[in-house]
């Protein structure tokens, strides 16, 4: 007959159970993963296949009943940590988002919108397309994964049952800068040349009133966005692998920062 205690089982439940609150808080958030599109269950499935995977590398446990008061003080902070690193990578997906507005205003394309499930709001088209693109690019370098790693790696920065710092929470506001940044500097070869060509159009209305701008601007950007999104779309993949690397880095800094290291 097989006997064990109840302070071996707590042993058992905490050492996935603690793991698998800060794996799902980054899955509940995180791009690809964290999608809305995505089932809750399908999240849940997810969580708890990376959590068997990862359990063991995640270092002891606190030796805390999970029915406790303490315990669910530390089901909390793990599940804010997964929470604060998923967002951290989510915000790179907003700066490309972003990109898409800024061009889609003076293409002409602003009021064209639809409702996104994703951020549950209308979201303009060539934001979108831009989203999507990065998603593609992410899978294409295996971000997904990079992104899981970087997590693993936090149980060592910062072990279940540590206290944590506020000056993490700074380190992801300091990181959420980044979404005009790197917005801007992705559409800025279009806002350049669609600017320049709105200029011209109002200097050619100053000059020949007679010629209806209106009438001809629009097709004249919006053809041009369009070739512009057709060249520059194909080489941002450099762009976007540099922007996931310092999404990498940053869920580095906010786990040292949540440390205080």
């Amino acid at each position: 007959m097989i006997h064990f205690q109840i302070d071996q089982l707590y042993d058992w439940i905490n050492g996935l159970l603690w793991p698998l609150f800060r794996i799902a808080g980054l899955v509940a958030l995180a791009p690809v993963l964290g999608e809305s599109s995505i089932p809750v269950r399908v999240k849940i499935g997810v969580s708890i296949v990376i959590t068997l995977v990862a359990a063991p590398l995640a270092g002891p446990m606190p030796d805390i009943a999970p029915a406790s008061w303490s315990g669910l003080l530390i089901a909390a902070q793990q599940v804010l940590i997964g929470m604060a690193l998923g967002l951290c990578m989510r915000l790179v997906f907003t700066a490309a988002m972003m990109a898409g507005e800024f061009v889609g205003l003076p293409m002409g394309l602003a009021f064209a919108s639809f409702f996104d499930p994703a951020t549950g709001a209308n979201t303009a088209v060539l934001s979108r397309l831009i989203n999507l693109v990065a998603m593609l690019v992410f899978l294409a370098v295996n971000g997904h994964l990079l992104m899981l790693d970087g997590l693993i790696r936090t149980f060592d920065l910062l072990p279940v049952g540590a206290p944590l710092m506020t000056d993490g929470w700074g380190a992801l506001l300091d990181w959420s800068a980044q979404i005009w940044i790197s917005g801007i500097l992705l559409a800025l070869p279009l806002i350049v040349v669609l600017l320049t060509i709105n200029l011209s159009l109002g200097i050619l209305n100053r000059t020949a009133q007679q010629l209806s701008v209106f009438a001809v601007g629009f097709p004249i950007s919006l053809t041009t966005g369009l070739i512009l999104l057709a060249i520059v779309i194909p080489q941002s993949g450099d762009f976007l692998t540099g922007l996931f690397e310092g999404g990498y880095q940053a869920m580095a800094r906010i786990a040292r920062s949540l440390a205080g290291l």
